[in-house]
């Protein structure tokens, strides 16, 4: 559906180096939307409970040191939520977030999710800092969507939800960044991020900001800018942001093969030479 709906259009103009997807809603790798010239190294991570649900995919021009997919938790890695590219002097975190539910059905499982992330992201930046990237489903402030009032036990701005994004901020050895909010502290509509297709959302500017760089506080000097693409709509009820970071030695290193740890097996993926996408940008 992204393809009818400008994706292509919107990835040539932006050409970022490394996109990620969520809510790709693929059962399988695609081979009709990114060319494997313009991006070598595409990675993929399905639903194994659900078809045509969730689901993550990275492109990448740059070669990764790494990939693994997942939490390293059973019962938290079915539904194709993570990818982590290793690069030279970070680690790229890719997620779709789990929703909380209609009538908060899934909120425990999501408190549990965001406590095994901070953990998992304390356990990356004990060796690189991290970049943790996507729709992270969360509107953590009052200013982060267009009405607070009527939302308080909506999925995605509970106080439980909320209080959970503000733990993972606050783990680890050292703060981490809500890298868009410390560069436009008091940014309204122009930061939102997602707007529902009903009821005129958009035209309205009734959104939310649900999509996120958090950054490893020793890795935001290297941040230039955070932008949210919101004249990019249509191709997803989400619009894009963009995250502008300076490079450092290694980052840009290439090699030939795929970029997979041995005991990280790529069974969601295609190697680079095969690899396409088809997904809705988030």
């Amino acid at each position: 559906a992204a393809c009818k709906k400008g994706f292509k259009e919107y990835l040539s103009a932006e050409d970022p180096d490394v996109i990620c997807l969520q809510e790709t809603k693929a059962n399988q790798p695609m081979a009709f939307l990114v060319s494997k010239k313009q991006y070598p190294f595409q990675y993929w991570h399905c639903s194994k409970t659900k078809k045509g649900y969730a689901g993550t995919a990275v492109f990448s021009k740059i070669k990764p040191v790494g990939v693994s997919y997942g939490l390293g938790a059973s019962g938290l890695d079915t539904e194709g939520r993570v990818i982590c590219l290793e690069f030279g002097s970070f680690h790229f975190v890719a997620c779709y977030v789990p929703n909380a539910g209609e009538k908060l059905v899934r909120l425990a499982r999501r408190m549990e999710w965001d406590v095994r992330m901070s953990e998992y992201l304390t356990e990356l930046e004990a060796t690189k800092p991290v970049v943790y990237a996507g729709d992270l489903n969360v509107a953590h402030h009052e200013i982060d969507l267009a009405r607070p009032d009527t939302n308080k036990r909506s999925p995605g701005f509970t106080v439980e939800e909320r209080d959970g994004f503000t733990a993972l901020l606050s783990g680890g050895e050292q703060p981490r960044v809500d890298a868009y909010r410390q560069m436009y502290p008091g940014a309204l509509a122009e930061g939102y991020t997602y707007f529902g297709y009903r009821a005129n959302c958009r035209e309205k500017s009734v959104g939310w900001r649900l999509d996120y760089f958090v950054v490893s506080q020793p890795l935001m000097p290297r941040v230039l800018d955070v932008i949210v693409r919101n004249k990019c709509y249509g191709a997803s009820d989400h619009v894009p942001i963009v995250l502008y970071l300076t490079k450092a030695e290694g980052d840009c290193a290439t090699s030939s093969g795929p970029a997979t740890r041995e005991d990280e097996p790529a069974r969601d993926s295609l190697p680079p030479e095969a690899a396409s996408a088809d997904a809705e940008p988030a």
